[in-house]
């Protein structure tokens, strides 16, 4: 079994108390909502790849950040049709701010990571299904 080590940074964007979420569109998560984010390219700053991240995912350009934790999570998942991949997912969480509110939200994905960007009700977190990231950023909450 292969094993792999995923380093994302993500954003925490609550407005109005509805989260800013992206539905994935690959990975061990497919069709799962999630923050929007992810891997930090090579000799990229964590803070850049949420303000990139975030652009190419939600069309949000304009944001600030400051961050909120760290969080990872283990998970073995089918990576290919007859290979397993054991993933060690750490992800890097801002809580973040829109600087501009003049943005057009992407709501048809970003043709890579994302199948498109929507604001969901805080309340409604426990109907969805959510990745494991949500789940313990906000396990606490009742």
């Amino acid at each position: 079994m292969e094993k792999y080590t995923h380093i994302g940074v993500y954003g925490v964007l609550i407005h109005d108390n509805n989260i800013l979420l992206i539905k994935k569109a690959r990975g061990p998560h497919t069709g799962k909502w999630d923050l929007p984010g992810g891997t930090i390219e090579f000799g990229e700053e964590p803070y850049e790849t949420l303000r990139r991240e975030m652009k190419e995912e939600t069309g949000i350009g304009e944001i600030k950040g400051r961050i909120r934790t760290a969080e990872s999570y283990e998970l073995i998942y089918p990576y290919l049709e007859n290979q397993l991949e054991e993933l060690h997912h750490i992800g890097i969480i801002y809580d973040v701010e829109i600087i501009n509110h003049n943005y057009e939200l992407k709501t048809d994905g970003d043709e890579e990571d994302s199948l498109g960007a929507r604001w969901i009700r805080l309340k409604e977190l426990e109907e969805i299904e959510v990745t494991p990231m949500i789940k313990m950023i906000f396990k606490d909450r009742n």
